[in-house]
């Protein structure tokens, strides 16, 4: 159908639409209109991106000056999903506009390793080592070398394809990352250059959140981008951490070792070119008198690792007299990295500012903190002078560079901590250095700041007021929507006590209470005799998970369950849990039933549906919140508390709040499905803790479905469960949870301002 909102004519790709929908998009538009920050939670599985792309797309149309649709994911697997939603918007577009059409790019963007084709690259295990091999078979210097007689140089040949024939590519459609790959194989293209080459002329791009948020990666992707494009963050309820994940570091023992050997070769290799050509290196001390600015590429493939600061720090000064000369940098940079060891060497625990390391670097080395900035770009420029391709051979001395150049930078939002040993293990060393970003807000300003309108949305972002105090912006629209059912499909549980009233909870002194652990399997086992289908049940942690069911085990409650449903549990590595989840399924598409046990904050609590009979159920056993007596939390909740005035236990419930609401809206995947969430810890009957869940879960948990006892769950999932297998015809829920095109003509906000008929399809 097509309709107005406002004076904006959206087309969306389908006969009915969910209120819920029109709403959002309303909000959604009157954000664009007035630019700026906007930040919308809609509730689960009510079509938030299909809205979400029908209203910015009808929006280019509308007003042609809005620059790209920058679509953020924070997985593989989400950018897929979105690319198929607007092939289906696209085309419904297209389809009503006929010859009228504009032709649109949409492309998907990933890293070597999920768009690389070369035979042999392609099936190196790591990142790392996809992108090392690229390199030595693409950089320029490997190509110029091939030219040369008697030289024996690999090189690519879809790269070799691509400097022929892609860079005077016009392409139009979409193409998600296996559609690049087709494309590539099929034109004997390079995927990933190939994509790298038409995000300039694309209209919609889609990627990880990373190709935006972390300046290593932004500043050879994202700069180029107009100002007046919409920028949008989907699933953003983790957005904070992203943003601090993107500006930190961590150095251990075995970097501190590969540093030094990176150095050793990198003094070998220029030993090596003072002797074979002195005049590379005295051009390239020339150039350092004119700045450490990255010099003009020869093509996409001349990259080398790029600043780990924001591009609004990074120094456009001249290097330093001490360090432009290559011998000199490399002698200093292995005094930096022994007052690191040194540091590291240390068998108490430090917590430190910037500042302080910095003087303290000074009064030892005496180097000074403005050298330090220079020397992740001084890193790169003698790698670019030396022409090393296997830049992932050399990541350790990377690292340790980026973290001189980020502790020299900034001064305030960070803080670097030392530890001896792991908490868990202290009879073992194991150093760390953690340089932590604790301000979620520095990642985030630029991008505030360069494009028009910056979208930050998701089903679990409340309370709405939340991010924007931690990411410090103002929206000029927030809003929390409910949603409408004409039937109450999502039944919200409070299970605080046993069948033999014994209070549940995980808080850290009940957490080997016999009594509780065996009500939390009871509650389980009943839940397993009841609810058909598939069951989800979420733990706090992996140690948890394990010893609780190590617990039922002796206690003779996994057999029990097993006569019931068959047990799949998720495990730190992927690939078994990936194997587990396929099992599961299976179990539960063949009538045998399946429970799978999850971790909160685990891959399966973030980026997996149990749509319809995978997940009638879902328990999530105690409050998940973060680990708190982590040294950077508690370094970070200080900071929040100083800087923004957010309390430490409003942060930690906030956290732990958003998490829950993850874990259970799991199971609910859309208006046609159902499903039972039991939040089985008696700490949910506060309402400091229970009003921080999303207002699609708020409204349909009553004052009766609070404190109940197992019993008590069971009698209302019995009731829910028979009132779930009912039939509702659609004509029922036309005018109350579905619209056609005359309800939403009906509204105030979609009145036509031509006084003409819009159609439906």
């Amino acid at each position: 159908m097509k309709f107005y909102l406002e004076d904006l004519l959206v087309y969306f790709p389908f006969t009915y639409i969910y209120p819920e929908q029109y709403e959002y998009m309303l909000s959604l538009k009157r954000g664009l209109d007035a630019g700026g920050a906007v930040c919308l939670e809609m509730p689960t599985g009510t079509g938030k991106t299909v809205s979400l792309l029908s209203l910015i797309v009808s929006y280019q149309l509308w007003k042609p000056e809005i620059g790209k649709l920058i679509y953020c994911c924070r997985t593989v697997g989400e950018v897929s999903k979105t690319l198929e939603e607007l092939r289906v918007v696209l085309a419904y577009r297209d389809s009503e506009l006929g010859e009228a059409a504009p032709s649109t790019l949409a492309l998907s963007l990933s890293s070597r390793k999920n768009l690389c084709i070369h035979p042999v690259a392609s099936a190196l295990e790591t990142r790392d080592a996809v992108d090392g091999a690229c390199r030595k078979m693409t950089a320029p210097w490997r190509r110029e070398a091939s030219q040369e007689p008697g030289n024996n140089v690999t090189l690519c040949d879809f790269y070799e394809g691509f400097e022929k024939e892609g860079t005077h590519m016009s392409l139009s459609g979409i193409y998600s990352l296996e559609d690049l790959k087709a494309f590539g194989k099929k034109y004997n293209l390079c995927p990933y250059f190939l994509a790298r080459h038409a995000i300039t002329t694309a209209n919609i791009l889609v990627y990880s959140y990373q190709y935006m948020l972390n300046p290593r990666i932004s500043e050879l992707i994202s700069k180029q981008f107009a100002k007046e494009s919409v920028v949008v963050f989907d699933e953003a309820h983790n957005i904070d951490d992203v943003c601090i994940d993107a500006l930190s570091i961590v150095i251990d023992h075995r970097t501190l070792e590969s540093s030094s050997r990176n150095l050793f070769r990198l003094q070998k290799s220029v030993s090596e070119a003072r002797q074979r050509d002195a005049d590379t290196l005295r051009r390239e001390y020339e150039e350092l008198l004119q700045g450490i600015r990255r010099t003009n590429p020869t093509g996409l493939n001349d990259e080398q690792a790029p600043s780990p600061v924001l591009p609004d720090d990074v120094v456009k000064e001249a290097v330093p007299e001490d360090i432009r000369k290559a011998e000199k940098f490399l002698e200093q940079a292995r005094k930096f990295l022994e007052y690191v060891k040194g540091r590291m060497s240390m068998q108490q625990v430090t917590s430190s500012l910037p500042t302080t390391f910095l003087q303290n670097v000074l009064d030892i080395t005496g180097i000074e903190p403005k050298t330090l900035k220079f020397y992740a770009a001084r890193l790169n420029k003698l790698m670019r002078t030396l022409e090393i391709a296997e830049v992932d051979q050399f990541s350790a001395i990377t690292t340790v560079c980026n973290f001189a150049t980020l502790c020299s930078t900034y001064a305030e939002g960070f803080k670097i901590i030392m530890e001896p040993y792991d908490e868990r293990t202290p009879h073992i060393p194991d150093p760390i250095l953690q340089f932590a970003c604790l301000d979620a807000a520095i990642a985030m300003k630029p991008v505030f700041r360069k494009y028009r309108s910056v979208v930050i949305t998701s089903g679990t972002l409340s309370p709405i007021d939340m991010l924007p105090r931690i990411l410090e912006f103002q929206p000029v629209v927030s809003k929390s929507l409910t949603t409408t059912l004409y039937r109450q499909s999502v039944q919200p549980l409070v299970v605080s006590r046993g069948s033999d009233q014994t209070f549940m909870s995980t808080k850290f002194k009940d957490r080997d209470n016999m009594d509780i652990l065996r009500n939390y399997g009871l509650l389980l086992l009943r839940m397993a005799e009841t609810v058909p289908d598939g069951i989800v049940a979420f733990f706090t942690s992996y140690h948890y998970m394990e010893s609780t069911v190590s617990v039922w085990n002796s206690m003779g409650l996994v057999n029990q369950i097993l006569k019931h449903k068959l047990l799949f549990v998720e495990t730190p590595d992927v690939a078994e849990t990936s194997l587990a989840l396929e099992n599961f399924k299976l179990a539960c598409s063949n009538g045998r039933g399946a429970i799978f046990l999850s971790i909160a904050r685990g891959k399966v609590s973030e980026g997996i549906d149990f749509e319809h009979h995978y997940g009638r159920c879902v328990i999530l056993f105690g409050i998940p919140y973060v680990y708190t007596e982590s040294r950077i939390l508690r370094a970070r909740l200080e900071f929040l508390r100083e800087k923004y005035g957010i309390r430490e236990g409003d942060f930690l419930t906030f956290d732990a709040m958003r998490t829950a609401a993850q874990c259970v809206g799991r199971v609910i995947r859309g208006k046609t499905d159902y499903g039972i969430m039991i939040l089985a810890d008696k700490r949910y009957n506060r309402v400091d803790k229970r009003s921080k869940l999303p207002p699609w879960i708020l409204q349909y948990l009553h004052a009766s479905e609070l404190n109940l006892s197992t019993d008590g769950a069971i009698s209302v999932s019995s009731h829910f469960l028979r009132n779930m297998a009912q039939p509702v015809s659609r004509k029922e829920q036309i005018g109350v949870s579905l619209w056609t095109l005359d309800d939403i003509e009906k509204q105030p906000t979609s009145r036509n301002p031509n006084n003409t008929t819009t159609t439906t399809q």
